[in-house]
């Protein structure tokens, strides 16, 4: 029942601020304690799966199957693992600290913005416990529809058509999924003479290399433009730039984790064939992404659109994690997922601050920061450093299992991915230096406020996690452990290997050895 909780107690909340009367002054104030209080509620049910969770067993825990469109074998059907909690938890985290972003920047109609935090709150936790992929596909595509309307109503000068753009990129690639979900329904009917959306029955398919392929693709495709994985990544600048503060904060945080989950959950288990075969590419792609990304984050004038661009190199790291396809490589994606969601979560965060306070993001405009803010200083600074992947943060542990598994792999590929780590540091302090040092050049900034205690309580958390994930990482390694090693040994067990085999004995005992390739099933 902890499962259902987990996304039913942000959606019950959101009906019930469906109840309260037409916002004004006084109302607004009751509104955001109680959108804050339901998402501390929904928290702590992720904090106690976490705290019952087995970190020892592989298998899917707090499973719970109710019969939901029988005739179609479709249930309503979720459970956890090690690499799902994580996210789940990571989702309860950041829901209250972008409802405390948005405290003092969203003045208007404030019952409908907190509704859609908290139905996307429901949503998103949904997309990670679904183990029936109807379900999945249900809570996947519901997520879109709150994010639209945070980012085309509360969004700044150009929000309407970056909403539209985020719209239509996620429901052009969700679309091929579904076709490719149906697909495999009408597979598993025609091998068994029974439609199911079980996710752990349908691992166990046969399903014809040619097939895989295909279905591969487009599964692959959805969440490639989730990610977003380049090319696909075009409209994440305009969605984060034009986003409020809080729907970036969602947005970087849990939103295009999904993507990678959806490739580790579904395209490599469920077509590992397929995977072996297309990961070098996949992984070309994330390389020339991560270089990609970086360049393009060292020529940004607009702070928020620097972080943006750093998303989309940080996260080519977790896909080249994932398509090393052993576990220091996909170990190393997990944990990137979640540095990644407290780092650029935190940046984004602390941007928004300061477009609120000045209402500008340009670089230019700022500088000497440092003697102002001091306060905020630092833990920008913390936030910038934990971004680049400083040793004690939390970015170093993620990306340094991810080179290594990618360099057990494909070295060429480690090496160049590692370009994007330099550059990373160049374009990250380049922009503290000219924001944080210098002299006060705008006497605009001579009057900031530095950090308030509203504010400090959503900072605070983030550095405070930045921290515990770079100095104590084995509190999120050793739940996942299990999962990731039963993941690789299912994709390992397809995988063909070339073993000698004698064929022939001759009388004098001399063996004639011909190589075949023959499929090992190590399950």
């Amino acid at each position: 029942m902890l499962l259902t909780l987990s996304w039913l107690v942000p959606l019950v909340g959101a009906l019930l601020l469906l109840l309260v009367g037409n916002a004004d002054g006084r109302r607004d104030g009751m509104i955001r304690w109680l959108a804050l209080g339901v998402s501390l509620i929904a928290f702590a049910v992720t904090l106690g799966v976490w705290a019952a969770f087995d970190p020892a067993s592989a298998e899917f825990q707090f499973v719970e199957r109710h019969s939901w469109i029988p005739q179609f074998g479709i249930d309503y059907f979720v459970g956890i693992d090690g690499i799902s909690l994580l996210l789940v938890v990571l989702t309860g985290f950041l829901t209250p600290i972008a409802l405390l972003s948005s405290w003092g920047s969203i003045e208007r109609k404030v019952k409908e913005f907190s509704i859609f935090i908290l139905a996307l709150e429901a949503a998103m936790v949904g997309v990670f416990i679904s183990l029936d992929l109807f379900l999945f596909y249900v809570f996947w595509d519901a997520m879109l529809i709150p994010m639209y309307f945070l980012i085309g109503i509360w969004g700044y000068d150009r929000r309407v058509y970056a909403a539209i753009k985020f719209m239509l990129y996620t429901m052009a690639g969700s679309v091929l999924m579904l076709v490719a979900i149906l697909g495999m329904a009408y597979l598993h009917s025609a091998a068994t003479g029974s439609y199911t959306f079980d996710l752990l029955k349908l691992y166990s398919l046969d399903i014809a290399p040619q097939t895989q392929m295909w279905f591969f693709l487009a599964f692959t495709l959805a969440f490639a433009i989730k990610v977003p994985l380049f090319p696909f990544h075009t409209w994440l600048p305009d969605a984060h730039v034009q986003a409020p503060t809080a729907g970036s904060v969602i947005l970087a945080g849990v939103l295009l984790k999904m993507g990678t989950y959806g490739l580790l959950r579904f395209s490599f288990p469920l077509f590992p064939e397929a995977a072996a075969y297309f990961a070098p590419w996949l992984a070309l792609l994330a390389v020339i992404g991560i270089i990609y990304g970086a360049l393009v984050a060292m020529v940004q004038p607009d702070m928020k659109k620097l972080v943006a661009y750093s998303s989309v190199s940080h996260l080519g790291f977790v896909v080249l994690g994932i398509c090393a396809m052993n576990t220091q490589g996909m170990q190393g994606a997990v944990y990137q997922m979640l540095a990644h969601g407290v780092s650029t979560g935190g940046l984004f965060l602390m941007v928004g601050m300061l477009s609120d306070r000045r209402h500008t993001r340009l670089i230019a405009e700022f500088g000497g920061l440092k003697t102002v803010m001091p306060q905020f200083t630092a833990a920008f600074l913390i936030m910038t450093l934990a971004s680049i992947g400083l040793p004690g943060l939390n970015g170093f542990v993620g990306e340094f299992l991810i080179m290594l598994g990618a360099f057990r792999w494909a070295p060429a590929f480690a090496v160049a991915a590692g370009l994007g780590v330099i550059l990373s540091a160049v374009y990250m302090l380049w922009m503290f230096q000219r924001v944080f040092y210098g002299p006060v050049t705008h006497e605009a900034n001579e009057t900031l406020t530095d950090l308030q205690p509203r504010e400090w309580a959503g900072v605070l958390p983030l550095c405070a996690m930045a921290l515990v994930m770079g100095v104590f990482p084995t509190i999120f390694l050793k739940p996942m452990e299990a999962s990731v090693d039963a993941l690789v040994l299912r994709m390992q067990a397809t995988q063909t290997v070339q073993v000698e085999i004698p064929v022939d004995r001759r009388p004098d005992d001399e063996r004639r050895l011909t190589t075949v390739t023959e499929r090992v099933a190590r399950r």
